[in-house]
């Protein structure tokens, strides 16, 4: 989701011009950067390119879509991706159309002629009110964030208990299993199957990419796995792994034994 802190952005629609030049002079020397249309038409395409926008102030009876029917409209095309609220203006007082108005979500209700420094008001408290969706969107955005990496842990953990209960019940190694066992640096055995797995691959050369598709797993986990299996080896980066691990570690060492 994108999200649009800071002074928000006015969309203003009215098919009456001269409404639209009081609200947009009187709201931009208020510190409001205003877009302005006379049409609902106008206003969603407006809307669409501006994503800025952050309140939309519109006139309930217009020519093509009214107010409410415009407000839809831009919620549609928003699909739960994007935070905006809604004011509408009506020169009729009609209880039908306040209560129709609430039942579509409109945030407030203005009757004409407008009384500029109740608009006012209303924008600053919609303006809070929305950096506050902004804000909890955001945090639902990292719990779900969390969430993911939660549940690839757990699946991967349910692997690592699987791989070791397999493990205990097989037969003891053969000796030829037990000297390959043994070619593996006692630093390691503190590693749990994964880990050893990731740096397995490691020490064939393997990157990150590589490995997530040999494993099943994401890019990130992989890179988390690195990182917990250099902190435990205390090796200080992927190259000094690889070399721990490579099949010609042994034969290396060897030339420096006298």
């Amino acid at each position: 989701m994108t999200l649009h802190y800071g002074a928000v952005k006015l969309l203003i629609v009215d098919d009456d011009p001269i409404i639209v030049d009081e609200l947009s002079e009187y709201l931009g020397a208020c510190g409001y950067a205003c877009q302005v249309s006379h049409s609902a038409g106008h206003a969603i395409e407006l809307f669409q390119q501006d994503p800025a926008i952050g309140i939309v102030l519109s006139d309930l009876h217009m020519p093509g879509l009214d107010g409410l029917q415009l407000v839809k409209e831009l919620e549609r095309l928003s699909a739960g991706e994007r935070i905006f609220e809604a004011v509408i203006f009506t020169g009729q007082s009609e209880s039908s159309d306040v209560i129709a108005a609430m039942r579509a979500g409109i945030a407030d209700y203005h009757q004409k002629p407008i009384d500029l420094e109740e608009v006012l008001l209303t924008i600053k408290r919609l303006e809070r009110h929305r950096n506050e969706r902004l804000q909890d969107a955001q945090r639902l955005d990292q719990l779900n964030q969390k969430l993911q990496l939660l549940s690839e842990s757990l699946g991967e953990l349910h692997h690592d208990i699987h791989q070791m209960r397999n493990r205990c019940s097989q037969p003891p190694a053969k000796a030829s299993e037990a000297v390959l066992e043994r070619e593996i640096p006692s630093n390691f055995n503190q590693l749990s199957p994964r880990q050893l797995d990731v740096a397995r691959l490691i020490g064939k050369g393997m990157t990150n990419y590589q490995i997530s598709c040999e494993l099943g797993i994401t890019e990130n986990t992989v890179k988390l796995y690195v990182s917990q299996v250099l902190r435990l080896t205390h090796m200080h980066n992927r190259t000094q792994l690889a070399l721990a691990l490579s099949p010609n570690r042994q034969h290396s060492d060897s030339r420096f034994v006298h």
